[in-house]
Parts: C-alpha cells; sequence; structure tokens
C-alpha cells in the first residue's frame, strides 16, 4: 500500500481499489501459468510426435527452438506496442492469438505447418510480459510493486512444476492432438474474464496509488523515443544482466531431466518428480526477490537501489551453489545444491521488471521491459546449445 497520511481518512486508498488490483494480478497470475502451458506442451509431446510423423533428431530440435528466436526479436516491437496502444488491447490480442495457434496445432499434418505455428506463437506470447509491466506500474507505487510483478512471474515456475505431470495426463488420456487443443482452450475464460474485469485507473486512483492523497496531475513528461532507451548505457547492462539470468535457468529447463538421468542415474519416473523440485523452490524464490525489494523501499532505500539488491545477491549465490555441483558424488546433496541454486536464480526474475518500471519513462515502461527481455532470450537460446 502507498504511504498515506493516516490523521486523514479522505486521503486512505478505497478498498475498491485494492480488490481490483489485486484481481487484475490474479488474472495475470493465472493467464502466466496457461502462458507456460502452451510452451511446455511440445517438449512433452516431442517423442510421440517425432515418432508418428518420422521426425529425426535435427527436425525436432528445430521444431523445439522455432519458438524461443522470434519471441526475443518480438519483444522489441511488442513493447512498443503496448506502450503505443495500452495493455489491454495487446494483452487481449495476445491471449486470443496465442490461444488459438495453440488450439490450431492440435490438427497440423506437415512438419512445415507446426513449425510455422511455433513461430507464430512466440510472436503472439512477446506482448504478455510487456502488459504486465504496463500495468503493474500503473497500478502499484514503487513501494509496492515488487511483490504483484513477481506474482505473475511465479507463473512460469508454477508452470514449470505442474507441467510434466498434468501435460503427460492429458497426452495419456486424449493424445497429444487433444493435449494442443485442451491447452489452447484454457484461453477462453481468461480472456473472458479479462475483458470483463480490466481497465486502467481512472486519474483519482492514480493520485491515490502514486502518492497517496488525491492532488492534482502533473502535465506528462515528453515521451523519450523508442531509439534513444539504446543510447542509455543502463539499458545495455539491463540487456547482459538479463542475458545472464535466463541463460542459467533455461540451463535448468533444458538440461535438469537430462542430467538427473544420466549423470545421477535415475529412473525416468523418478526424473519426473525430482525435477519438479527446484521449480517449486523457484515460486518461493520469486516471491522473496519480490517482498525483500519492496521491503527496502519502504525503509528508504532507493528503488533502482533495492530492486538491485535481490538481483545481485541471487545471482551471486546462485552460481555459488551450482559450481560444486560437477564436484558432488552424492545424489541427495546434489539436488540440495541444484534446488538451492535454482531458488536464487529465480529471486532476480520479478525484480528486473519492476527495475524496468523504475528506470523507464512512464511512457516508455513496457518497451524498455522488452528491450530486457530480449536480452534474456537471447541467453535462453544459446543456453541449450553452449551448454
Amino acid at each position: 500500500m502507498s504511504t498515506v497520511n493516516q490523521t486523514s481518512s479522505a486521503v486512505i486508498e478505497p478498498p475498491k481499489l485494492s480488490r481490483r488490483r489485486w484481481g487484475i494480478i490474479l488474472i495475470l497470475l493465472l493467464a502466466a501459468v496457461v502462458n507456460y502451458l502452451d510452451r511446455a506442451n511440445l517438449s512433452i509431446a516431442n517423442t510421440t510426435i517425432s515418432k508418428e510423423f518420422g521426425f529425426s533428431g535435427t527436425e525436432m530440435g528445430l521444431l523445439l527452438s522455432a519458438f524461443l528466436w522470434p519471441y526475443a526479436l518480438a519483444n522489441l516491437p511488442a513493447g512498443w506496442l503496448v506502450d503505443r496502444f495500452g495493455p489491454k488491447k495487446m494483452f487481449t490480442g495476445a491471449l486470443t492469438l496465442w490461444s488459438a495457434v495453440t488450439f490450431l496445432m492440435g490438427f497440423v499434418n506437415t512438419y512445415s505447418f507446426f513449425y510455422g505455428l511455433r513461430v507464430l506463437l512466440g510472436v503472439a506470447e512477446s506482448p504478455f510480459f510487456t502488459s504486465g509491466i504496463k500495468i503493474t506500474q500503473s497500478w502499484f507505487s514503487d513501494k509496492e510493486r515488487g511483490l504483484p510483478t513477481s506474482i505473475i512471474n511465479t507463473g512460469s515456475q508454477i508452470a514449470n512444476a505442474i507441467a510434466p505431470p498434468l501435460l503427460t495426463l492429458l497426452l495419456l488420456w486424449v493424445g497429444w492432438r487433444g493435449m494442443f487443443i485442451a491447452v489452447g482452450l484454457l484461453g477462453i475464460p481468461l480472456i473472458l474474464a479479462w475483458l470483463k474485469f480490466y481497465r486502467d485507473p481512472d486519474a483519482r486512483e492514480a493520485m491515490l496509488i502514486h502518492t497517496g492523497k488525491v492532488v492534482m496531475a502533473e502535465a506528462d513528461k515528453p515521451q523519450v523515443s523508442w531509439g534513444e532507451l539504446f543510447r542509455n548505457k543502463t539499458t545495455w547492462f539491463m540487456i547482459s544482466g538479463n542475458f545472464c539470468i535466463m541463460f542459467t535457468i533455461w540451463v535448468y529447463l533444458t538440461w535438469l531431466p537430462g542430467y538427473l538421468e544420466t549423470s545421477l542415474g535415475f529412473s525416468l519416473k523418478q526424473t519426473g518428480f525430482i525435477a519438479s523440485i527446484p521449480f517449486f523452490a523457484g515460486i518461493l524464490g520469486v516471491l522473496c526477490g519480490g517482498m525483500l525489494s519492496d521491503r527496502l523501499v519502504r525503509r528508504g532505500i532507493n528503488a533502482v537501489t533495492a530492486r538491485k539488491v535481490p538481483i545481485v545477491v541471487g545471482a551471486a549465490m546462485a552460481a555459488c551453489f551450482v559450481m560444486p555441483i560437477p564436484f558432488v558424488s552424492n545424489s541427495g546433496t546434489a539436488i540440495t545444491l541444484l534446488t538451492l541454486g535454482y531458488f536464487c536464480s529465480q529471486m532476480p526474475s520479478g525484480v528486473i521488471w519492476a527495475l524496468a518500471a523504475d528506470m523507464a519513462p512512464k511512457e516508455q515502461v513496457a518497451s524498455l521491459g522488452a528491450i530486457q527481455n530480449f536480452g534474456g532470450f537471447l541467453g535462453a537460446a544459446l543456453a541449450p546449445v553452449i551448454t
């Protein structure tokens, strides 16, 4: 909650405001889960699909990576579009398109059609997190922005943890085509809830959120051009930092199951359970990073410095936990280190988006967040190959 003058009830934030904005965060959290289930479904069904169509290992590798590069590149225009047209329109269009694309994957019969839909999925999902950062910037002050931003980002960790058992169950029950169709249909209730529930804060609500009292709105600052963001050295530090963070995260996402099987000797059934442990820890890591940064801001620390604390500390501790793993022979110790490492690597995940909201001019929040995410997914795309 924003700081308010407690001696005057007229300046206390109305209850309706809190209910609405946290309801919006709940919708975005559920959308984040669906967003990542749409990304993960091909990984779950890859062996079944490759056998049915006779795809080679190389073809499946290209198909599995077809999402990442378009997603990374599409983030750049997506952020500008969110700033230009607003999060309601862009999120509605993105959720509708990515749900339709996932649904259509249940009807493909050729490799080129499959590949094209995966590319389109990457483009369709690119406005999601940039819309989220624009929304949290509008509905939450800098003293409280870290937690809601982190809550949205826990959706990816929830999806990573539940995807293997949930999607495998769907695969066994209705086949891979039915799995794609079912996941695609999950977007419909979210679209309806979003259209009915979301709106931007009005002028009075904006003043309550950002100042704690109703005051005259200041004149809008002139918009900074999109290209000018790249002339700021801070932007490049944000790109490179997120590149390294996402590189680490995607090493877990792409190589953890194989490591558990080949290096630690677990069976496929055991791997499905054990591989989810770090991702459940990641949920707590995202939330802890957001709560820590908000607490530091409320104690009077500069917002940018408060965001950097969990980013730097989390990244450094993740490295400290992961580096000894090649020299550990005990499987329990290795899993513990992996879990602690992933917990720490997720501490920056929500905070980096809050940092973009703190750093950017109001009109360029989504653009800066998208540029930062572009750098992150370059790291994600390179992680499997370089590792």
